[in-house]
């Protein structure tokens, strides 16, 4: 039987996002990103489409990297002005039933504790519809912004994580029982002390002595997303992550990281059921072939290219201002981000690339792959990615908002309904149980249901 195709919509609270540039197209409306009807109307947009949930990315910093200046990227609108993406949830699950959200944090710049809460209230508020992208960061402005010379090496942030994430299991999943609120008017006992348990962590980074001061939400734990496929990203989602976002340009660079996760996962003591693998893409629907390369040639005319090297420079670490465009990339460790720099270099032996075409490809839609043509076409594509690489579903950014994700609700969704590629209602439930129809809880082998206090 064939596999469902599962769609995510990836965006950020900012004017720009993964096509730097297309904010100017007259359709666009993204400039709208400050208003919270913008928001409310894609979340309602999404759920008629059946979409998994809305992944909102997020920085902390700015890309300052392309020539040693904050310039290009404020000329650009790269990703500035940027608004927090957690504080527009609330809006948008109040408006919808079954959408799930999946936020983006840093957990490299704030105490684990307010950030437990934080992410308890959007649970309960959201009736269990919370997910988060767990990152550790990967520009040195956003470190400097918090008062460090600059961001912890590569391999120091995942080992802050590992820490981070033992705070955050103990208090959602530990700390209170399921029957520690009591609730009784006739005697006024709001709680039961002896069920609510303080975690008494002492760690290398983190102390916590104390309680969670929320009550367990519908999930506990939300849905762990992870970004990272660097050896040691790959490690750390084998042990935490339930959904994994991958971008990557080829389906061979693509299936390589797919193979490498399920490994990873399999080593680590988890069924391949337990983690959903998406990958980034952008969809360009026309009536036919003709017509979706006239709207994809159209989209190119707002396309800011040094926009997109600030972006480039950012993601990898690299100044590409002072290389020769027709240069090959060529990879090096540093500590940005190391995932974004291996797409172009050794994920696809047979495909290298020079400076200028991963400006060019990342221009529209990010480190994706751009697919286009009919409704019919674009799900024949979907199929095929999705069949040869071992994906579970796709992040489908946008290059015009509202546009292109429309065109995906309203003629790509159908399409694949009617093959019998794509759902055709929501599951009642949490996101957790949407997505894995298992409860609402951690899978029982999930480090998270395993940890001690």
């Amino acid at each position: 039987m064939s596999k469902t195709i599962r769609f995510n919509a990836f965006s950020m609270n900012a004017a720009t996002h993964q096509s730097p540039g297309l904010w100017r197209h007259p359709r666009n409306t993204s400039v709208d990103f400050n208003r919270l009807d913008y928001w409310t109307d894609l979340a309602r947009l999404l759920e008629r489409g059946l979409f998994d949930a809305l992944f909102i990315a997020d920085v902390l910093g700015i890309y300052d990297v392309y020539q040693g200046s904050a310039d290009g990227a404020l000329r650009g609108g790269v990703q500035v002005p940027v608004n927090d993406p957690l504080l527009i949830v609330p809006a948008m699950a109040g408006v919808t039933e079954h959408l799930g959200f999946g936020v983006t944090f840093s957990l490299s710049y704030e105490h684990p504790y307010p950030f437990a809460r934080r992410m308890s209230t959007l649970d309960h508020l959201s009736a269990g519809r919370v997910g988060w992208n767990i990152v550790t960061g990967y520009l040195d402005s956003a470190a400097r912004n918090l008062g460090l010379a600059r961001q912890l090496g590569h391999d120091e942030r995942y080992e802050l994580a590992e820490e981070y994430l033992q705070v955050l299991y103990k208090l959602w999943e530990k700390s209170w029982d399921d029957d520690a609120l009591v609730q009784d008017r006739a005697s006024g006992q709001f709680l039961d002390p002896a069920r609510v348990h303080p975690i008494n962590h002492q760690g290398e980074h983190f102390q916590v002595p104390g309680i969670h001061l929320s009550q367990p939400s519908p999930q506990r734990t939300p849905v762990l997303f992870q970004a990272g496929a660097s050896p040691r990203g790959l490690r750390f989602a084998a042990d935490h992550a339930e959904c994994v976002f991958i971008s990557a340009p080829t389906q061979t660079a693509l299936r390589g990281y797919v193979e490498a996760i399920r490994k990873a996962s399999r080593e680590a003591g988890r069924p391949e059921q337990d983690v959903l693998i998406y990958a980034q893409a952008l969809l360009i629907v026309g009536e036919d072939r003709q017509a979706a390369e006239a709207k994809l040639q159209e989209y190119r005319q707002y396309v800011d290219v040094e926009a997109a090297l600030t972006l480039l420079s950012g993601w990898t670490g690299i100044d590409f201002a002072g290389v020769d465009p027709d240069s090959l990339i060529e990879y090096i460790d540093n500590d940005a981000g190391r995932t974004a720099l291996a797409v172009f270099t050794k994920a696809d032996p047979k495909r290298r690339w020079t400076v200028r075409e991963a400006a060019e490809f990342v221009s529209l839609g990010g480190r994706g792959p751009v697919l286009l043509g009919s409704p019919a076409h674009i799900a024949d594509q979907l199929e095929d990615w999705l069949d040869s690489t071992g994906i579970d579903g796709f992040n489908l950014t946008y290059a015009v908002v509202p546009d292109d994700l429309q065109a995906v609700v309203e003629q790509v969704v159908p399409e694949l309904q009617r093959r019998g590629r794509y759902r055709t209602a929501y599951e009642d439930g949490t996101l957790r149980h949407k997505l894995f129809g298992r409860g609402d809880r951690l899978a029982p082998e999930h480090k998270g249901r395993l940890v001690r206090i």
